[in-house]
């Protein structure tokens, strides 16, 4: 498969490139498929945002799998996966690595030797990173920003492809550290995870109190990963769609010209790290549908893991009991296509 792949991706034909790249996830949902029941929307999200080299914070309450389904992805993708757990007590060195002192026992002479911490994989699971205090989130932040780590005045590069998803549980807030928003939007996606369906529970249960449990294999390795990612920097987007996804984003920002709802709703709008990934994020989704031009559907499907932990609601959406993703739908509804419309 990953033989294939490659020669497909090296294609300079933009339209066989896109149908390598679809086939290419498709093999990954099934793979994924054999550990993971449903949740097909929340895979295709960690997907992109993998595909785009962003990184994403995944929102559940405990028992979804939201571990399960980082480890699972990263063993398709064939990528050096660690897991930290955050905790109250975690200092930055137990993430980035610290400097030890070593002797050698030949001459006695004694140096500084840098360890590597569990940052330096290819795939990172935080574990309940609002759980840790801001110093040792913002040694997480210099990683997912730059790509590097900086112990005792050296800089360390991390390995490439370098994913950050990161894990926090919505209904205890008790002893926890918010990200601030400036962190936030580091995350290209917010993913939230629902319940599963009746349905979805039975195979669940089925196939976890079973005597075997399947494993997924291989599709792709960090090379193929990395070509994938310069292919949906190479998607050509027109002018008109990227005026659309500004408006989408601009029309968050208070100003006479912003929707009633969002000056009823919203005390602070997306910055332009949104427009930027929101753009990002629909050439990916064009890539794995196996289109090679992006569309406004590819914008619609990415709007709203991108959109929703950029906006900070006001009191009054609180009082009356409204949501991000319903307000980003409602933005979307009432937002033309076409300037002129």
């Amino acid at each position: 498969m990953s033989s294939e792949i490659h020669t497909d991706l090296h294609n300079v034909d933009p339209i066989k490139a896109a149908a390598a790249v679809h086939e290419t996830a498709q093999a990954i949902r099934q793979q994924i498929s054999r550990v993971i029941v449903g949740q097909d929307a929340i895979l295709d999200q960690i997907l992109l945002s993998m595909f785009c080299g962003g990184h994403t914070l995944v929102e559940g309450v405990p028992g979804l799998a939201k571990t399960l389904i980082i480890s699972t992805v990263a063993k398709t993708l064939s990528l050096g996966f660690s897991r930290i757990q955050f905790t109250p007590d975690l200092m930055p060195s137990d993430v980035t690595g610290s400097e030890v002192i070593q002797e050698d026992k030949q001459t006695g002479s004694r140096s500084l030797h840098f360890v590597k911490g569990p940052v330096f994989a290819n795939v990172i699971l935080a574990d309940e990173i609002n759980r840790t205090p801001p110093k040792t989130q913002a040694a997480l932040l210099e990683a997912m920003q730059e790509g590097q780590v900086t112990v005792g005045g050296y800089t360390h590069a991390l390995p490439k492809p370098f994913f950050v998803l990161a894990t926090q549980n919505p209904i205890e807030q008790e002893g926890t550290y918010p990200l601030p928003e400036a962190q936030l939007d580091r995350f290209m996606f917010l993913v939230r995870i629902g319940y599963p369906t009746e349905n979805q529970e039975f195979d669940i249960v089925k196939r976890t109190t079973g005597g075997s449990q399947s494993e997924p294999e291989p599709v792709i390795g960090a090379p193929e990963c990395l070509r994938i990612q310069q292919l949906v920097r190479d998607i050509p987007v027109a002018d008109h769609v990227v005026r659309y996804a500004l408006r989408l984003v601009r029309s968050t920002r208070l100003d006479e010209t912003s929707p009633k709802f969002i000056r009823d709703y919203v005390s602070w709008g997306a910055g332009p790290r949104a427009s930027q990934f929101l753009i990002l994020a629909a050439k990916a989704k064009a890539l794995i549908s196996g289109d090679h031009h992006v569309m406004p559907h590819h914008l619609h499907a990415v709007v709203l893991p991108v959109m929703r932990h950029r906006i900070m609601l006001n009191f009054n959406a609180q009082a009356d009991g409204i949501d991000t993703d319903r307000l980003v739908g409602d933005l979307v509804k009432n937002t033309p296509i076409d300037s002129a419309a």
